[in-house]
């Protein structure tokens, strides 16, 4: 498999990379994979896009009407782009880091990301989503799903520690409309993670989430924090 360099960027995080991955002459035939890396740390790619899909699904189900959703963390754009396949929602706020990858889905460095964008739905904003939910409306969301890392246990960068402590969590809380909630991906089982939603929300869950990637079953984990109705 050989690997191209299609695009890069540094920003104060770091240095961002995409990449093409295309078939080499020994491999079997397929079409080329886009490959997300950060500061040399494997993101994401355009194969596996299972678990992106699951979070978007499995969180979609915990609201009853998610007018308005926030995602945090654009990446290649496939947990966006499951939301929007959901007929209910009428908004989703998409809050990425990284200007830089906002331009490579706007200008098409990302083949898919012209279209995802067009959506009349969609709302991008530039910013880090501690700072864009600090300077949210109160109870202006029904759904927030949190999509930066790999959980707390598999961060992409040191600061995003902090997303999944009392303070921001409870930021989170305050943009949720009632019967609202907060979703948030995790790679692994967080008893600390859970216990910070339980300090909170009103209902805390932990809902396994069964994938299959590469040939092989994985469990994944959402984190659930519910605002009363």
């Amino acid at each position: 498999m050989d690997h191209v360099e299609i695009a890069r960027a540094e920003s104060e995080r770091g240095e961002l990379v995409l990449r093409e991955r295309r078939p080499g002459p020994d491999d079997p035939p397929g079409a080329p994979a886009l490959e997300l890396r950060a500061n040399g740390v494997f993101v994401m790619d355009t194969v596996e896009v299972s678990t992106e899909r699951a979070l978007a699904r499995a969180a979609l189900d915990t609201v009853a009407e998610p007018r308005a959703v926030v995602v945090g963390g654009l990446g290649l754009g496939f947990t966006m782009h499951e939301v929007l396949a959901d007929p209910r929602v009428e908004v989703c706020a998409v809050v990425e880091v990284e200007e830089a990858l906002v331009g490579w889905m706007r200008d098409g460095t990302v083949p898919h990301g012209p279209g995802l964008l067009a959506d009349g739905r969609v709302r991008v904003v530039v910013a880090d989503i501690a700072v864009a939910v600090a300077e949210a409306r109160p109870a202006s969301y029904d759904l927030v799903l949190l999509d930066v890392d790999n959980g707390p246990g598999y961060l992409v960068h040191d600061a995003n520690a902090a997303l999944y402590e009392e303070p921001f969590l409870s930021d989170v809380g305050r943009v949720l409309r009632p019967g609202g909630a907060l979703a948030v991906w995790s790679a692994a089982e967080s008893s600390g993670l859970e216990a910070a939603l339980g300090r909170v929300f009103d209902d805390v869950r932990a809902v396994p989430l069964e994938v299959r990637l590469q040939e092989r079953d994985e469990t994944y984990w959402l984190y659930v924090g519910g605002r009363g109705a």
